[in-house]
């Protein structure tokens, strides 16, 4: 029987990801963590002849959270065109995934019209080691650029 080798498993920190706004793309070298979800949405139905419910998929809907550094304005000076003059922004973030141990190689993918639900606009904590941020977003779209390999069993 195989198993996943444990060189193959893949290090939180061997990622990168960047912001591409306005057609400009940048290093995201002030995130700490990032995770976007893609979640079905259903419908529950009834026919003749099943007594139980089925469910049908009509649709989904993207959201996601990241953590960064307390390091960049980037995203208050986003809300703060939104505030003053309306203009809310989408951006995209690419996310590679790619562990030099690993034989699993890349794994690339974008996260299209991403748009943030609220932004810290100030903040300090006298106890605080390090000042993060937490934000949620959603987004409608992705594209898979790179897949990893598939891994070689041990």
């Amino acid at each position: 029987m195989g198993y996943l080798r444990a060189s193959d498993t893949i290090s939180g920190q061997e990622a990168r990801a960047y912001i591409k706004i306005d057609g400009h793309t940048e290093e995201m070298f002030y995130a700490k963590n990032f995770k976007a979800t893609a979640e079905k949405s259903k419908t529950e139905l009834k026919t003749l002849g099943k007594r139980g419910v089925q469910n049908k998929a009509i649709g989904w809907k993207g959201s996601g959270s990241m953590t960064i550094y307390y390091a960049t304005t980037k995203f208050r000076d986003m809300m703060y065109d939104y505030i003053q003059k309306g203009k809310d922004l989408y951006f995209d973030i690419l996310v590679v995934n790619e562990d030099p141990m690993s034989s699993l190689g890349k794994q690339s993918i974008v996260i299209k019209n991403v748009n943030l639900n609220s932004v810290i606009l100030a903040q300090f904590d006298v106890d605080a080691e390090i000042l993060e941020e937490d934000m949620e977003f959603t987004f409608d779209d992705v594209e898979i650029v790179n897949r990893f390999n598939e891994p070689k069993l041990g």
